[in-house]
């Protein structure tokens, strides 16, 4: 049993003498998992317990509290990075929007004529007055050419109207040359029967 007991006090004593200083946790540049195993480590141990000072962890909690309201105000700057971002996101986004807007007008503007209050796409248009146009042009070709031939048909027309004309005038005049001999045979024979009648 004495024998027991030297071993366990010398256990004791080699852990005290073989502990390090858990404090390196307070000093340098070290994350908070990296202070948490230094002191953890370096600490000295009492059976299944460890046994840190009271300033080593009230050090590690100061720096934990520090690096936690460090991320807190960094988290709370870039909340409001984050919401300035988000209204500048939402008004370029209105911007946007509105040039989109204005380029739907443009291009609608550009594509797009409005004839006698209808709003219709311009080649539509220009289709309409194309087909128009031909058919203006097909008209007056039509109209150009019955002229042609009504005026033709009235050359003719004039041409045989003339050509009575000079007929009737012909046969008139034959007929007053036809008329005038027998007006004149016939006095001259009214002539010799006046004479007749006197000599008998």
């Amino acid at each position: 049993m004495k024998w027991l007991f030297f071993v366990s006090i010398l256990a004791v004593v080699s852990t005290t003498v073989t502990a390090q200083n858990p404090s390196e946790a307070l000093s340098g540049e070290h994350t908070l998992g990296e202070r948490f195993m230094i002191m953890k480590t370096k600490s000295q141990s009492y059976g299944a317990y460890k046994v840190i000072k009271e300033t080593t962890l009230d050090g590690v909690w100061k720096i934990y509290a520090d690096s936690l309201a460090a991320k807190k105000v960094a988290l709370g700057t870039a909340n409001g990075t984050i919401k300035g971002l988000k209204g500048q996101l939402d008004g370029k986004i209105a911007e946007l929007k509105t040039k989109e807007q204005s380029v739907a007008v443009i291009e609608h503007a550009s594509t797009h004529i409005e004839v006698l209050g209808m709003d219709m796409l311009k080649a539509t248009f220009i289709t309409v007055m194309a087909v128009t146009i031909a058919g203006l042009l097909l008209l007056l070709v039509l109209v150009v050419g019955r002229m042609k031939l009504q005026s033709n048909s009235l050359s003719e027309r004039s041409l045989a109207v003339s050509a009575l004309t000079n007929e009737f005038e012909d046969y008139k005049h034959r007929a007053m040359d036809k008329q005038t001999k027998l007006s004149r045979e016939l006095q001259d024979e009214r002539n010799k029967l006046q004479a007749m009648i006197r000599n008998s």
